[in-house]
């Protein structure tokens, strides 16, 4: 019955962006092929009346927010990126970041009391009607019996059923993509749909999302380059979070780009800088990363709430992310290709060379124009068809990194049109590079791998059978072999200690 109701929802939900016209809009017929087109032309017939009101965004919006919370978090996604899609396009997607049919106050209020086990008036003194909705959950502004003005994120009433729902259709259409679309078998789409569903499914306990927002917080705190607003634990639950008020306007809100002194350049460079740095220095970082989330204040703060989509990549893959850049920064196509080879990115069987060629070619595209002139589309494109070439496939531990850069991205071009990513990107990963490939830093590396793998063989020996026949010699073999590691550990860590020293003279 559940793969029954999940093609049922799947097809209702293709059926929707028919209806609206927003599977193959008609605004594109000029750029379909000869087969593509008449396949939209047969789908035109089943057009409802609907699909002839508003521009292509409007109408797709208005497809996914009937379509349910995962859709509505994929059109979240499309929205930041005017530069790919046209920024009509990305507004009239935007009413899905913030702005879409609250519940009543009434139904939220129950749920607090629900939740902390505590009427609302015993923990504040005001609790107002709903700031903002979206797709999961909605804001309400509200005001402690000590003052202090805060935000109260409350879920959707029954939003865990709609999620579960919306988490079996969109495997069922990744298990069918990757059997029957080949070609789009090396971007793993049931990979990816097990990743989007467990990020969405982390967001349904608000308790989660306060200790992430938390730990955040204080990552934020060391750089700088963006700020998180304190917990009021007293008012967290499940299904209910309570912090303090973000400082500024949101970015979603027009206004928010022509307050008085706003330094445009510098807040694009924090945002761009703020997530880097998250994710190279600390391992940890924001994950949703869109203008409905982010408040801005001028000159260039800016204040990241909404905490429910973090993402953590290990310290090999931090390596390898800074590599990648520090390789693009310095137009070292051959180091990023080695990179990607050495990272398992690329089968082994290409030629580095070939694909540092191919790098190139996306590259120097970019570099040496200011961002308004580059089609960022066309390099998307031209760097999805140059991996196809090389059989590079989708890393699921990197989806949501992936996703957080393009996010990112666009916003930052949201702030400011010509804003160079790269440019603001270089401090970061220069004192990343700085402290993690200097010679120091991986003498010390060799040393702690070295360390560890000593301990497992260790383990190994102390795991070694103990029978009664042979006790005397297996304690004697532990004892002798335990000695012998300890003195090869010993050893590596003084070679270590010595090398240091040499390089650090």
């Amino acid at each position: 019955m559940g793969a029954i109701g999940a093609f049922g929802r799947m097809t209702a939900a293709v059926w929707g962006l028919v209806r609206n016209d927003a599977l193959l809009p008609r605004e594109l017929d000029d750029a379909y092929l000869p087969s593509v087109a008449f396949i939209a032309r047969t789908l035109r017939l089943f057009a409802g009346p609907g699909a002839r009101q508003g521009r292509p965004g409007e109408r797709l919006a208005r497809a996914l927010e009937g379509t349910g919370p995962v859709a509505i978090k994929l059109g979240q996604v499309l929205s930041t990126r005017g530069d790919f899609f046209g920024r009509e396009f990305a507004e009239d997607l935007s009413r899905l970041k913030d702005r879409l049919p609250a519940f009543p106050t009434a139904i939220a209020r129950a749920e607090v009391e629900k939740a902390l086990g505590r009427t609302v008036e015993s923990l504040y003194a005001e609790f107002g009607e709903p700031l903002a909705a979206a797709s999961l959950a909605q804001a309400h502004e509200a005001r402690l019996l000590d003052g202090r003005k805060v935000a109260v994120k409350v879920l959707r009433p029954g939003i865990e059923r709609r999620v579960a729902a919306d988490s079996e259709s969109l495997m069922l259409a990744a298990r069918l993509i990757d059997r029957w679309i080949p070609p789009a078998r090396r971007l793993e789409p049931i990979a990816f749909a097990e990743t989007v569903i467990r990020a969405v499914s982390l967001e349904l306990d608000l308790r989660l999302e306060a200790a992430g927002a938390d730990e955040l917080r204080e990552v934020m705190a060391l750089d700088g380059y963006m700020a998180a607003p304190p917990i009021v634990w007293e008012g967290v639950g499940k299904r209910v979070l309570t912090m303090e008020w973000a400082r500024g306007w949101p970015l979603s809100d027009p206004g928010a780009l022509t307050q008085p002194g706003l330094d445009r350049q510098a807040m694009a460079d924090n945002l761009i800088r703020a997530f880097l740095s998250q994710a190279l220095d600390h391992g940890v970082f924001h994950a949703d990363l869109h203008e409905g989330n982010l408040f801005a204040a001028a000159p260039a703060s800016l204040t990241a709430v909404d905490f429910g989509i973090i993402g953590r990549i290990g310290p090999a893959e931090r390596r390898y992310l800074a590599e990648i850049l520090w390789g693009f920064l310095n137009r070292d196509y051959e180091a990023v290709a080695r990179t990607h080879f050495d990272a398992g990115y690329v089968p082994a069987h290409h030629s580095v060379e070939a694909f540092a060629q191919a790098l190139r070619a996306v590259g120097e595209a970019v570099f040496g124009r200011p961002a308004s002139q580059v089609p960022m589309s066309r390099v998307l494109l031209q760097l999805f068809e140059i991996t196809a070439l090389y059989e590079m496939r989708l890393r699921p531990e990197l989806v949501l990194l992936q996703k957080t850069m393009m996010t990112v991205e666009g916003v930052a071009r949201r702030i400011l049109p010509d804003h160079n990513i790269w440019s603001a990107a270089d401090p970061v990963v220069r004192r990343w590079i700085a402290r993690e490939l200097s010679p120091a830093a991986r003498i010390k590396r060799f040393a702690d791998e070295a360390m560890t793998a000593l301990r497992n063989i260790a383990r190994m020996a102390e795991s070694l059978p103990n029978t009664s026949t042979t006790t005397v010699e297996v304690r004697q073999t532990r004892s002798g072999g335990s000695a012998l590691l300890w003195f090869a550990a010993g050893a590596v860590v003084a070679g270590a200690a010595f090398l240091a020293a040499m390089y650090l003279r």
